[in-house]
């Protein structure tokens, strides 16, 4: 099912909740599609992932911000969430809090790799969705 609505239905927020990878795909500087699984979360408009400060992503993120993310439950793999959108806004993740939130829901601990990160916030323009 598609829908041109821009915000994810209540339905599929548990995606969110659960340690369920997003599989990440833009286009990089030779116009190759590129998919990497992320960990992502949504804040009630955007869709989130965040990436180490000068990492390939954030490079194409910044001259080619259109992405899609598909997020698939680790619980039944027919729960599923496609969306297409673009990178909006860049951020640095002060004091690694964003990442280590993420840390948390995914491996249940702190972030181990402590180097400087960003993160991305992808508006929705298309969503997709299981029935």
């Amino acid at each position: 099912m598609s829908d041109s609505g821009t915000s994810i239905p209540e339905k599929y927020l548990d995606l969110f909740q659960e340690p369920a990878l997003g599989h990440t795909s833009w286009l990089n500087d030779k116009g190759q599609i590129v998919t990497f699984p992320l960990w992502v979360d949504y804040d009630g408009e955007h869709v989130i992932a965040t990436s180490p400060v000068g990492s390939k992503k954030g490079h194409s993120f910044r001259e080619r911000p259109a992405v899609a993310v598909s997020i698939v439950s680790t619980k039944d793999p027919w729960h599923w969430l496609s969306v297409s959108g673009r990178v909006v806004e860049i951020v640095p993740d002060t004091d690694l809090a964003y990442i280590d939130k993420l840390s948390q829901r995914y491996t249940g601990a702190p972030y181990q790799r402590r180097t400087p990160r960003e993160i991305f916030r992808i508006s929705i323009d298309r969503l997709s969705h299981s029935w």
